[in-house]
């Protein structure tokens, strides 16, 4: 677990020990000098990106197709069909995400590079615009200015991560990222779908509206507990809500084509 990790459970749990233990002297130092990224093990993004989404659009198609049909057969079919179409794309679109991410990321590095080469006046006025704006005046302004620019790696590092407010992104990561989503995707297409393979379809129908929606609740609710640590119940609501406003548009959906 990295140190920013480490202070963010502390902080949740108002646990001023382990926050204490995470800002000392040498656990600062060990992560800067790794290059510690910030919430570097949190794959929580990424898990509810694919089994939100999953989840709901297969709903949406459970819901449509069994109340226009009836059919068990149908239904889970047509569900399957969603549910590998979902997770493919899913997956796809996450790879391609993040490599989008890491070639802007680049391209501005290398844009930022030429200018210092090119323009280091210009660039100098910026970093000291900058740090204008952190409150700095005066002698200690312009030492920051001259020793941040008497390193071009540091110059440029400034430049990237608090003017563009970028951060790195590994491309090595898009393919896991990939995996993630699309996994998880997999997993939320199936909460919807387990229903329709043991009850009657109308049964079937309100267990999975049902399950769907505690499903989508807890998973609000997990999330809002593992980032504000606080508003747990509003917050689970809110992605229930969302959830099954958008899976009942597929049912409405459904109802006007039986008719």
């Amino acid at each position: 677990m990295s140190r920013v990790d480490q202070a963010r459970k502390g902080f949740l749990k108002r646990d001023v020990k382990a926050i204490v233990k995470s800002h000392t002297a040498s656990a600062i130092r060990n992560s800067f000098r790794h290059q510690e990224m910030h919430l570097s093990s949190f794959n929580l993004p990424e898990i509810i990106l694919g089994g939100q989404d999953g989840l709901v659009n297969v709903l949406g198609v459970v819901l449509g197709v069994a109340v226009a049909t009836l059919s068990a057969k149908i239904v889970i079919i047509a569900a399957l069909s969603a549910t590998f179409a979902e997770s493919i794309s899913m997956g796809a679109v996450a790879y391609t995400s993040k490599l989008a991410e890491a070639d802007y990321y680049q391209s501005e590095l290398e844009r930022e590079s030429w200018e210092i080469d090119h323009v280091p006046q210009g660039e100098r006025e910026e970093i000291k615009v900058l740090y204008e704006t952190y409150g700095f005046k005066g002698k200690i302004l312009d030492d920051i200015v001259d020793k941040i620019t008497s390193d071009k790696k540091v110059w440029l590092k400034v430049m990237m991560e608090q003017e563009l407010k970028l951060e790195e992104v590994d491309r090595k990561q898009a393919l896991p990222a990939a995996f993630i989503v699309g996994v998880s995707a997999i997993v939320g297409s199936f909460i919807p779908l387990f229903a329709f393979f043991f009850l009657p379809v109308k049964t079937a129908i309100i267990v999975s509206f049902v399950v769907s929606a505690v499903t989508l609740f807890v998973v609000g609710y997990y999330k809002a507990k593992q980032t504000l640590g606080r508003q747990l119940v509003k917050q689970g609501i809110e992605m229930a809500t969302i959830g099954m406003a958008s899976a009942l548009v597929s049912y409405l959906v459904g109802v006007l084509l039986k008719i």
